[in-house]
């Protein structure tokens, strides 16, 4: 089990996509999604910059992976199980906005669906080849909840992230963990595209 942790500069719904029943990370965080693992953690802590103020050593989000799989399969698994993780700018409904399946892989060329990346994102995005899928996740978003004292060293500053150094915490988060409330607790701290 690893414990991934970074900083999230902008929560606006994308990345993570906590809708649907699944929290997902999909597009940002290549080298993440690219070693992480089923059973292991990633936590979000919020930005000293974020829109509505400093969130710097408050969790965002935190999930447990349940399944990796390579982003190809994470298209046709999104179609199939999570529809409205497909990205719909015309809908009515600005979850569907957000959809973290932006990358089409049905025919001979990967294509960008519009969506919150574009293809300047494409290669960074599809860098990190799989899409990690939680069903034991808790985001907080405009709700984040400072994290205590004792996981306090997890906190990335800056860009990249944290994995095998975070090991002394597996536990501690662990147990902190299971005193969060579960599933989709806020919303996301920005509407790029409004409600």
């Amino acid at each position: 089990m690893t414990l991934y942790s970074y900083v999230i500069p902008v929560d606006d719904g994308a990345a993570p996509n906590p809708f649907w029943g699944a929290c997902t990370l999909v597009i940002c965080k290549p080298r993440i999604r690219a070693v992480a693992r089923e059973g292991d953690w990633v936590v979000a802590t919020g930005s000293k910059n974020a829109p509505g103020g400093d969130l710097s050593g408050k969790a965002v989000y935190a999930m447990r992976v349940s399944r990796t799989m390579p982003m190809r399969e994470y298209d046709a698994f999104a179609a199939r199980e999570l529809p409205g993780k497909v990205p719909d700018l015309r809908s009515p409904d600005w979850r569907r906005k957000v959809g973290d399946s932006i990358y089409d892989f049905s025919g001979p060329r990967v294509r960008t669906r519009p969506g919150r990346h574009t293809a300047a994102f494409k290669a960074l995005d599809l860098g990190g080849k799989n899409a990690l899928v939680s069903y034991k996740f808790s985001y907080l978003g405009s709700s984040p909840v400072e994290l205590p004292r004792h996981l306090r060293l997890i906190v990335k500053t800056g860009n990249g992230h944290r994995g095998p150094s975070n090991a002394w915490f597996e536990d501690a988060f662990a147990e902190w963990f299971q005193d969060l409330p579960r599933g989709l607790v806020g919303e996301p701290q920005i509407f790029p595209w409004g409600r």
